[in-house]
This record gives C-alpha cells, structure tokens and sequence, in this order.
C-alpha cells in the first residue's frame, strides 16, 4: 500500500481554506445515500475520517474499492478499519467520537444500538455531537426495522407511479434520485445542528429517510394531492399541468422545448410562424392546452421534425423561449457551458492514476472546490489517525493482531 502523500501538517494546511476547516466528521456511511451526505462535508474542508470494518467483518468493497462509484463518492478523506464489534474496536471509536463535531450513519435504524454507537451512546462522552442518521422509513414505527434501497423508496413514495408514459406501468428514474436527495437533505440538516450548536452548546441527533425524502420530493404532485385530492398519473416526457413543455422530434434527433405560460407560448407561436393558433380558443389558457395536448404537442411537432435540432435551439434562444438539446452523458461532459463549470475534476491517486471525478455543485466565492487528496484504501490512515488520540505503536500493533483494525 503506497504511503499516503500528505504528512499531518501537509493535510492540515489543506484544510485551512475552506468553510468547514475545523469540523472532525467521523464517517460510518454504506453504499449511497449516507456518503452522498458525507461528501459535502469532505469537499468543503471537514476532517473526514471514514471508519470501514477489517476485511472480512462488514460489506466487501474490495472489488469495487477502486471502481468509478466508490472513487467519486470517498474523495478527500483519510480512511480507518476497526472492528465496533470489539471491546477495543468500540473503546477505540468512543475515544474518536468524544473529540468529534459530527457522526455521520446510514444503517438499518436498530444496527448502531446493537453496536452501541447510537446518538445516546455517544453523547454519553460527548454532549456536542451533531449525529446524522439516514434510514430506509424512520428510526421508528411500523417499517422502522426494515431495510431500504433507492428503488424501493420511489416505489413506496409515489415516483414510479408518476414517471414513465402512460400505459407502460411503474418506471424507476435513471439515477438514484433518493439516495442522492436523502444524503443532500442530512448535510445540511447537520449543518444547521451545527449552527445551533455554535448558540446553545448542545448536539443534536438529525434524522431522515429514504421515504421522507422521496415524498418531499414529490413537492408539487403531492400539495395537489393533499389540497385538490388529484392523483396525479404518469404523463411521460410532457410536463403533468403545463403544455406545451415536453420531448419535440427535429430532422436529426430530439429537443426538449418549455412554453407552457402564455407570455411565452404567444413567442413561440410568433417564431415558427403559427400565430393563428393563438385565437384557437381551446390554446389560450395553460388549462386548455394541457386538456389539449396530444392536438397541441402533435402540431409542434409536425413543424419541429422539419428542421434540425440546432435551428430550433438558436431561434428560440433568440426569441427567449426555453428550450435545449437533449445529451447522452458524454455529450454533458462535452458541452461548453459544462466544462466552463468544471463539473469533471481532476483527481490523482496512486492507485487508479490521473483519473476525473464529478465536482461539488456548490460555488463559494474566494474557497476553490478542487479535489485536494485521493480516495484512500482501506486502513491507510490508521495509524495516523489512531495515535492522534492517543494509540502507540506498540497499541497499533496488538490491535492488528487481534483483529480489531
């Protein structure tokens, strides 16, 4: 295993420009929706130590530890393994935790009890941790011992039933939309418990779910449930209430076009020469056209279909009509506009090369969001980390044998 190539005052003076310098996160997260969480934390300068169960204890990432997913998710982080079901393995992470800001979970509501490293647990030792829990249902009630996955949570939260064309039956998103949600939701719940911790002295347990995530997401389809009791259906690529908005054919391919309010579809009208079609009485509310779609949608798509997409594209650019092609994720990657945002980033780890890695959204003016170290295999900051709160090598030593790191 290559050494790590930062000593402690190198990794320090790394942290010391970014937003969240100072803030220890110790990382207990799985799969997705848990680092999601995590790495906004590391991105912006938190001391991310990642705590991962010796080989043959817990999930095994050994295959895929240096795959594309687990690169892009662990980036600048320094990496542990210990054994919590161990005396020493647990009396090592309570001694981590008690000097921690933040502990960062995701898995089946009951496992930290049973581990005995649940927010009660450690506010036992240290009354100002912010705590973030990630479940599949909630840490309690009926489903509350059940485990959850991405798929599972959009069928049980509305999703599937309100994506895809009608008549084609339930239809999953194409990324894992509520992982990514549930992860996003719990950084910023633990950093608001910070913000208040910085006023009250106190930590904070902070808790979401697939499924809470999953139907806050619904937003606008679930208030029309709850207020008008309309069960919304799927309605493909059209937009559910406002027409026109959806998928128009061209001569070589495919663009997205919005111009559903009336302000923009009398532009619309206007720019591909149809004005008549706004005297069309049925056309002239968002109502009607939406009650009209498949008319509407069929007669702009006779005209779209006869130019190319990049026609279509400048002159509704130039008359202020949302519109834009739609990309295969390499021609993302390839766009102006994506590259001028530096949303692929450069990383260079001993271990997978010179490589990119999808870049912080966020942009905080005078803090760069460049990647500062490398996805870290397993165990590599063991001992780095482990004697920072008091571990000798002599500890160190017992511990490997023993099986606890």
């Amino acid at each position: 295993m290559p050494e790590s190539p930062t000593d402690k005052a190198a990794y320090a003076e790394s942290q010391t420009r970014l937003p969240l310098n100072g803030i220890t996160v110790l990382d207990l997260t799985l799969a997705r929706a848990g680092p999601t969480a995590v790495r906004h934390f590391a991105d912006w300068g938190a001391n991310v130590i990642r705590i991962e169960p010796p080989a043959g204890e817990g999930e095994d990432v050994a295959g895929r530890r240096h795959g594309f997913d687990f690169q892009n998710l662990h980036r600048n982080k320094r990496a542990i393994t210990l054994n919590l079901k161990t005396p020493e393995g647990h009396a090592a992470f309570m001694r981590l935790a008690a000097k921690a800001d933040v502990i960062l979970e995701n898995m089946r509501a009951n496992v930290k009890h049973r581990l005995k490293v649940s927010y009660d647990d450690v506010k036992a030792v240290n009354p100002r941790i912010v705590y973030g829990s990630i479940s599949g249902f909630g840490q309690d009630g009926p489903y509350g011992a059940r485990a959850g996955v991405d798929q599972i949570a959009q069928g049980m939260g509305g999703l599937m039933s309100i994506t895809g064309e009608p008549g084609r039956g339930p239809m999953r998103v194409g990324i894992p939309v509520d992982d990514l949600t549930a992860g996003n939701l719990l950084a910023m719940g633990c950093l608001m418990a910070l913000l208040d911790r910085e006023r009250t002295g106190v930590g904070r347990w902070v808790t979401t779910s697939l499924l809470e995530a999953q139907i806050f997401m619904l937003d606008f389809q679930a208030s029309r449930w709850l207020m008008e009791k309309e069960v919304a259906g799927q309605a493909g690529n059209d937009h559910p209430t406002g027409i026109p908005t959806g998928v128009f054919p061209t001569a070589d391919g495919h663009i997205n076009i919005a111009a559903s309010s009336s302000r923009v579809f009398t532009r619309f009208c206007e720019a591909i020469g149809r004005k008549d079609w706004l005297a069309k009485e049925e056309w002239k509310t968002q109502v009607g056209r939406s009650k009209d779609r498949k008319a509407i949608n069929a007669a702009i798509s006779e005209i779209t279909a006869t130019k190319p997409s990049n026609h279509w594209i400048e002159l509704f650019e130039a008359n202020g009509i949302p519109c834009g092609p739609i990309y295969t994720i390499d021609q993302v990657f390839a766009d102006p506009q994506v590259k001028h945002l530096h949303m692929a980033t450069k990383m260079t780890s001993p271990y997978v090369g010179e490589t990119e890695v999808v870049a912080s959204a966020l942009n905080i003016s005078g803090f760069s969001k460049a990647i500062r170290t490398y996805t870290p295999d397993a165990g590599e900051h063991n001992a780095e980390v482990l004697k920072s709160v008091g571990y000798t090598d002599e500890d160190l030593a017992d511990m490997r044998k023993k099986g606890v790191i």
